[in-house]
């Protein structure tokens, strides 16, 4: 793909994405001409610069549209379903077009237009359906697809291109006043090219445009090469201030004096600058989840009219702002999740009248930030989870044990164990755990975790927890059996001075903690260390809160994480260097939030 065509499907993507959320807006507020105004400009602009790159299909399809569009705003046509149909299912063609060129698909082996697209776009232009009579909708003659050249070009021999289009389509938004006019003429007068090219020579124009270029786009490669550096660059200054510090115990007379006070001043220096810069460069992967939540609305609203349900879709926190990796590998699990809410999880119409709930159901996707940590929620007010019948399910299959997921939490955990198919749990306990295993390994794979609540008869939530930061996580230093290792700090609640001999519940060693009994794990045993003499507990914070017994505590740290690509060790998630070039192994938070469960990790 050439520059000039990626810049445009970039462009033009967002502008469809952002079709579809003003579409779903309108049908819940067809008198707002702010955003009848805004999807015809969308359109238009898509439009342009598809006509400038040849892209027929995409061009008939907007032009179509915009029709539509001019009508509606103008009021020649009502603002019925049937539009608000058509304009979806002609958004969602163009995404598929962008979405394919953007994938590599040459430009000649796009697909047409659908038929039953431009004659479901005609019908709304012409009020087919509709609950008022058709209104005549001037210079809408043809409902044939208009070509790259017929859309953009005015009939003219001496002039081939729609200059005022192209010129709009590549100026940045705002840097032109807005065409004045109800409507959009199909092709420009001799005099408007003119008047269009001589103000592409125009002197003001052309210094006042690059005023509104406040950002640029670069490559995701050069982007991660950039924070590879950045996080070397801090780990080596990290390293030269504890060699600074060995060299500060020594005596140094003379000349040597003034030097180490240097020294000492520049390395201080080098290594603010080089912490500012690390977090300047993964400030610059930092997207909003509202660029992923704005995909959604329109899924749900398909699904629920296929499953013959009433349901909302409620988002907040779209502002919160987490890893663009992390934005990117969400999309499909919460797709599933949101799936599963819907067919299994909401109740039918009649069944919500029973059981004496609102007819129209409501499923919530909520972001917000909690500490180091990016929190999503999905939560639905559905037929809520049995976790009896889940034991039994997961026992008969032979998953667990009878002595195994004695808590309702830890029976909800169960639906993320392969296994569980979509048969046998929609059969009896409301259709979790569809291929719930994929969306906790997505989770898991980011250093996150996932938890579920349920309540019988009233809903269904998960719980997702994410590092805002991938590359850093700010984390506890531990010793065992004389290894380094890391809990992510998102877990740790605070550290306690262990006794000799421990209280005993069912065999296992129990410690009071402000007045609650904790059971006490040793970090060392479980991950396979030689049992040494461990006198320091933490206090993770989890669904069941517990002590982690461990031989010392080393201080805190931010440390750069390298995922495991090579292996995989239950209960480790990657590495890092520490300050004194020491290798330490990161506790994963998910390993942590399980309760340190070898073999729960392993069969899940």
């Amino acid at each position: 793909m050439d520059d000039m065509l990626k810049e445009f499907v970039v462009e033009a993507l967002d502008l469809a994405t952002n079709v579809e959320e003003h579409l779903l807006s309108l049908e819940r507020n067809p008198q707002d001409m702010n955003t009848l105004n805004a999807v015809f400009r969308s359109f238009h602009t898509i439009k342009g610069g598809a006509g400038f790159m040849n892209l027929t299909a995409m061009v008939s399809a907007c032009h179509l549209t915009e029709n539509l569009f001019d009508a509606l705003r103008t009021g020649q046509v009502p603002v019925t379903p049937e539009a608000i149909e058509a304009a979806l299912e002609a958004s969602g063609f163009v995404a598929d077009q962008l979405t394919a060129l953007n994938n590599g698909t040459p430009p000649e082996q796009l697909s047409t237009m659908p038929k039953a697209l431009e004659t479901m776009l005609t019908d709304a232009i012409e009020s087919k359906g509709g609950t008022t009579p058709k209104a005549p909708v001037p210079q809408v003659k043809a409902v044939t697809p208009v070509s790259a050249s017929e859309s953009i070009a005015p009939a003219t021999p001496q002039d081939s291109l729609d200059w005022e289009a192209y010129f709009r389509a590549v100026t940045p938004e705002g840097t032109l006043p807005e065409v004045a006019g109800a409507t959009i003429q199909i092709s420009a007068t001799k005099e408007e090219s003119d008047a269009v090219k001589s103000s592409l020579l125009n002197a003001d124009i052309k210094q006042n445009a690059p005023v509104k270029e406040e950002s640029i786009r670069i490559d995701a490669v050069k982007l991660n090469a950039l924070l590879e550096v950045a996080g070397e660059s801090v780990q080596a200054a990290n390293q030269a201030a504890v060699l600074l510090e060995k060299l500060s115990q020594f005596k140094f007379d003379g000349q040597a004096a003034p030097l180490m006070s240097a020294l000492t001043e520049t390395l201080t220096r080098a290594s603010r600058y080089s912490t500012e810069l690390q977090r300047a460069t993964l400030a610059t992967r930092m997207q909003p989840v509202g660029r992923l939540f704005q995909k959604f609305p329109r899924l749900v609203r398909e699904l629920a009219r296929d499953l013959g349900k009433e349901v909302d879709l409620n988002i907040s926190g779209a502002e919160t702002e987490v890893d663009r990796v992390v934005v990117d590998s969400l999309y499909d699990p919460l797709v599933h999740m949101l799936r599963n809410a819907l067919d299994h999880g909401i109740e039918t119409g009649e069944e919500r009248l029973q059981k004496n709930k609102s007819q129209r159901a409501a499923i919530s996707l909520k972001a917000w930030q909690e500490a180091s940590s990016v929190m999503i929620e999905v939560s639905d007010d559905g037929k809520g989870m049995d976790a009896q019948r889940l034991r039994e399910k997961a026992i008969s299959k032979g998953l667990i044990n009878s002595h195994d997921a004695r808590t309702d939490d830890e029976a909800f955990q169960l639906v993320f164990l392969p296994g569980f198919s979509t048969k046998e749990v929609a059969s009896s306990v409301s259709g979790r755990g569809v291929g719930m295993d994929v969306v906790k390994t997505a989770v898991e794979r980011h250093r996150g975790a996932i938890r579920i609540a349920s309540e019988l008869g009233k809903g269904t939530t998960f719980l997702i927890r994410l590092p805002i930061e991938l590359s850093i996580v700010p984390t506890m230093l531990v010793r065992t059996d004389g290894a380094s290792l890391a809990l992510p700090m998102a877990t740790v609640q605070r550290v306690v001075e262990l006794p000799e001999a421990f209280e005993s519940v069912g065999g296992q060693p129990v410690l009071r903690d402000l007045g609650r009994p904790l059971p006490v794990r040793s970090l060392g045993k479980i991950l396979g260390y030689t049992p040494s003499s461990e006198r320091v507990g933490i206090v993770i914070a989890a669904p069941s809160p517990y002590i982690l017994s461990v031989d010392s505590v080393d201080g805190t740290a931010d440390l750069v994480i390298k995922p495991l690509t090579c292996i995989t060790t239950p209960g480790i998630t990657g590495t890092a260097r520490s300050a004194e070039g020491e290798l330490v192994l990161v506790i994963s938070l998910s390993f942590l939030i399980d309760g340190c469960k070898v073999r729960d990790r392993l069969t899940a």
